[in-house]
């Protein structure tokens, strides 16, 4: 008897239906076809001790699998049950009338439990858009799959579980998203906040600058000056994440398996921090079975890269083209994956090999020439894409014990969400630009209009200062944030002014 069981595949961040054929026929033997990995191969070893080990029989049949489409790699373990269900429902042991309604996923213990799986979510979103009444998965994974609105929902955690909800004993209630419990965690408690840090005024001022607009910031400065701390504390003043955001942030966590037992889907903004021997498939994803990288577990939130000339160049070199495009394309000979990564990048460095900066001249003790084959460990075409590059001076001791409060993230997130309104109003009809720092030139020229004065401003800084050409399109997206954050409509001379002194590294004398 042939019967058919659903079920799905990930492929990157997206979900493809896979149709588990299950024919039990005259003879002995057991094949199991349509490119099965070899966890799914030795599949057969855990379904014959679960069903001994609960009392329903493997038939001593032949017994033909196919996982249909054929010519899509499967891999991995959760299509146990699956394949279980099949078996028992072509040897006529369970109902079968549910399983053309339902997605069935799930690892299976020899004693019969049920353990989670990955890529739930985009399993689920891709059973809803193939008309499915719901699915039916391990009880660790429910809350992730709940997501998905007039979706039922099944969590269960043993075999006989899934096989009384088949034959309609036991029926259980699917599991539903509270939409307004989500919306009363979104603003939870960051470990991290602002208030923790003493002094570094104007290095707060540029990080809320670069939060308002969604700008790439490069922080320089000696060891122990707080470049780390302060990166650490950026998702605290971010905007709070939408639905949609965290939906599609969830997905690709998702997909890594890095939701397993977890309640709900992601409500903070990610912020990745990848050692500096980090490889660049580790960055950008794939291998053998392509998997997310640091750049797309990052999306929608931070990417922080510290000590920054340490990376390897061939590893910042493969960040360029996800920087500018927000996804990124992982190609090989059989297959073609793209991840999201929109990110917000935060880096730090040292402004020499000694850590010291070159006007300290009692300080420092490397030589010009080393000086500058350190910072030329950073290649232009990627410092054109870090639209300020801050120095972080050490904090004096008069600010270290100093007992007044620092303000709080929270207060500085308020003006940052006002400043993403009026950007998100800006973009409304404009695709795939949602703030400042996505401008392209046709966005620079319409939104970013300066009177005669404040041109004359930029002119003549970026002579005196010479400035590369590279910072001027840089200056004006930054200067169109700090405008937002004063609710200016036009960019005034002294936002053109402060924007100008966030270009460190592009003056031509600034290694001295």
């Amino acid at each position: 008897m042939l019967k058919k069981v659903y079920a799905a595949t990930c492929y990157g961040v997206d979900a493809t239906i896979i149709t588990i054929e299950v024919n039990i026929d005259k003879g002995i033997g057991y094949h199991l076809v349509g490119l099965p990995d070899n966890a799914i191969k030795e599949s057969n070893y855990r379904i014959l001790a679960a069903l001994k080990n609960n009392q329903l029989h493997f038939p001593g049949k032949k017994i033909t699998i196919n996982m249909a489409p054929a010519d899509i790699r499967k891999e991995g373990t959760a299509y146990d049950i699956s394949l279980a269900i099949g078996i028992l429902g072509a040897s006529q042991q369970i109902k079968t009338h549910k399983l053309k309604e339902y997605i069935i996923m799930g690892e299976l213990s020899l004693d019969g439990s049920l353990l989670p799986i990955k890529g739930v979510l985009p399993i689920a979103i891709e059973a809803k858009k193939n008309n499915f009444k719901g699915i039916v998965l391990p009880s660790a994974n429910a809350k992730e799959a709940a997501l998905i609105d007039d979706f039922e929902v099944y969590g269960l955690d043993t075999i006989n579980d899934v096989i009384d909800f088949l034959n309609d004993k036991d029926p259980k209630e699917p599991l539903l998203f509270d939409t307004q419990k989500y919306l009363e965690e979104l603003d939870q408690h960051h470990n991290f906040d602002f208030t923790d840090v003493k002094g570094q005024e104007s290095v707060k001022r540029a990080l809320e600058i670069a939060a308002a607009g969604g700008h790439n910031i490069l922080l320089i400065g000696p060891p122990g000056s707080g470049k780390t701390m302060l990166a650490k504390r950026i998702p605290s003043i971010l905007p709070s994440m939408s639905l949609n955001e965290a939906i599609e942030t969830t997905k690709i966590h998702s997909v890594a398996g890095n939701t397993k037992n977890k309640e709900t889907l992601i409500l903070e903004r990610p912020f990745r921090a990848p050692h500096h021997t980090v490889s660049d498939v580790a960055l950008v994803g794939g291998g053998q079975y392509p998997q997310p990288g640091e750049i797309s577990l990052a999306h929608n939130g931070v990417l922080f890269l510290d000590e920054l000339p340490e990376f390897k160049r061939s590893v910042l070199e493969v960040m360029r083209q996800p920087l500018e495009d927000r996804e990124v394309t992982i190609s090989r000979a059989k297959f073609t994956i793209t991840y999201p990564s929109s990110f917000m990048l935060i880096a730090s460095m040292n402004p020499s090999p000694s850590g010291d900066f070159i006007s300290d001249q009692q300080k420092i003790q490397s030589s010009a020439s080393e000086v500058k084959k350190y910072l030329n460990k950073i290649s232009a075409p990627l410092l054109d894409r870090i639209d300020l590059h801050i120095e972080v001076n050490p904090v004096p001791f008069e600010k270290l014990s100093t007992t007044a409060p620092a303000e709080k993230s929270a207060l500085i997130k308020q003006r940052v969400q006002k400043a993403r309104n009026l950007q998100t109003e800006r973009f409304k009809n404009t695709k795939h630009i949602h703030y400042n720092a996505q401008m392209d030139v046709k966005q620079l020229k319409t939104y970013c209009k300066l009177n005669d004065e404040t041109l004359q401003l930029l002119k003549t800084a970026m002579e005196s200062l010479n400035l590369s050409a590279r910072a001027y399109d840089r200056i004006l997206k930054v200067s169109r944030s700090i405008a937002d954050l004063d609710n200016s409509k036009n960019i005034e001379s002294h936002h053109i002014a402060e924007a100008i002194q966030y270009r460190s590294l592009d003056r031509e004398h600034w290694m001295g």
